[in-house]
């Protein structure tokens, strides 16, 4: 039986570099990073004291009030970056085709926020001052929840959960419940706001996050040699999924095509990638085997990319083994140089930014990459963007526990 093919109709972005989309891709191709000093919490006390924070975003700007003063931020976020999804895809959801739309949407930590506020309040005041909807603002599925209400989708509905691998889990399953029949169209993705004291201080007592508080905007930094951990940062990513046939039918701009989802555990280490990230090799070459195709025809690879350093060191190294002599022409770029490191959104969001790079023939670059670690030979589009044309992309993803997604994007028009 031949696969149903998946087309990609929306996109929705919410990031330290812009509010929505085109916000966005400016500021990646101009090399702006959205990194700087914490200020929805007071980080004085902690040894990291930046990160990828969202800036001028109001919910209330796009919630009523009341609805998004129940929401944890996480949550917000993603209804926000559905919205913009579905508006940009043109997808009408009504009573006849409502059963055959998803909502797919992860958290890799959901409200944690509320957590910590609620937890606060209630040892300072008693129990009697637990909001009834502290629950609701912290579990992680209340974002497709809110999603499907918002938008009357009634296909199913749940949220992926897989540390930083999470969004773009969600967009390889919700791809293959499109190729499976189970629905004909799907809002995937995921969101993240772990910006708190519990968030960071958490992260930054693992010794994983950066201390360059003196230059923020400095601090991410992959594939250099002066690399010392990545950035927290929080956002959305969402796709607007469709049968290719149900896409046409309606009249539909289709942005790129999503051909290959290749997932895979590494056995290895709680943090730390399997040995020559043989684990990523095997969903890089799962997802090029479900698209089709071989290293050398993908022109552009959003890594993974987080500014660690053992994590760079082998992700370019597994990339190198599986693209063979293809890797001497490929271009490699972390975006995650400019945005932070979004965790649990953060495959939906480089998902998004690299069908940009596919539909607009410019490749976003790796800034802050002044002394590339010699470990690292690949062309990782140095602090300037750069115009080209490539018809297929990969997306890396990479969480803790060892799960790895890689997902493959092509040209609609090849």
């Amino acid at each position: 039986m031949q696969k149903r093919r998946v087309a990609v109709t929306g996109m929705g972005l919410i990031s330290p570099v812009g509010t929505d989309v085109e916000k966005s891709w400016d500021a990646l191709v101009n090399g702006r990073s959205g990194v700087g000093p914490i200020t929805l919490f007071d980080a004085s006390r902690l040894d990291c004291r930046f990160a990828g924070e969202v800036k001028g975003f109001d919910a209330e700007q796009y919630i009523e009030r009341r609805e998004a003063r129940r929401m944890d931020r996480f949550a917000q976020f993603a209804v926000v970056a559905s919205d913009m999804a579905l508006a940009d895809s043109g997808l009408k959801i009504t009573p006849e085709n409502a059963e055959r739309v998803a909502a797919i949407i992860g958290s890799g930590i959901g409200g944690i926020s509320s957590l910590e506020e609620t937890y606060r309040k209630a040892l300072e005041k008693g129990p009697d001052r637990i909001s009834p909807f502290f629950i609701l603002q912290m579990i992680i599925n209340l974002a497709p929840g809110y999603v499907t209400m918002r938008h009357g989708i009634k296909g199913p509905s749940w949220s992926t959960n897989s540390a930083c691998s999470t969004s773009a889990h969600a967009i390889g399953e919700a791809m293959r419940g499109i190729q499976r029949g189970e629905f004909d169209a799907a809002v995937a993705g995921g969101s993240e706001a772990p910006i708190s004291l519990l968030g960071v201080g958490g992260f930054a007592a693992m010794k994983a996050l950066s201390t360059r508080n003196d230059a923020p905007e400095q601090a991410s930094r992959p594939f250099d040699v002066d690399r010392d951990g990545f950035v927290l940062a929080e956002g959305a990513g969402m796709l607007v999924l469709e049968e290719w046939e149900h896409a046409r039918a309606r009249g539909a701009r289709i942005h790129a095509e999503l051909t290959g989802y290749g997932a895979s555990s590494d056995a290895h280490h709680v943090t730390a990638p399997a040995p020559e990230h043989e684990g990523a090799q095997r969903s890089m070459r799962a997802a090029m085997k479900d698209a089709g195709l071989a290293p050398s025809d993908i022109g552009y690879l959003n890594a993974h990319g987080t500014s660690t350093d053992i994590g760079d060191v082998l992700e370019m190294e597994g990339i190198a083994r599986v693209f063979g002599d293809a890797a001497r022409t490929l271009a490699v770029s972390s975006t995650k140089s400019m945005t932070g490191h979004m965790n649990g959104a953060a495959g939906a969001a480089e998902a998004v930014i690299s069908i940009l790079a596919l539909t607009r023939g410019v490749l976003p670059p790796t800034i802050n990459l002044q002394n590339k670690d010699p470990r690292i030979t690949l062309d990782c589009v140095p602090n300037t963007a750069r115009e080209a044309r490539v018809d297929a992309v990969m997306s890396n993803s990479f969480g803790f526990g060892g799960t790895n997604v890689s997902l493959v994007f092509q040209r609609a028009d090849r």
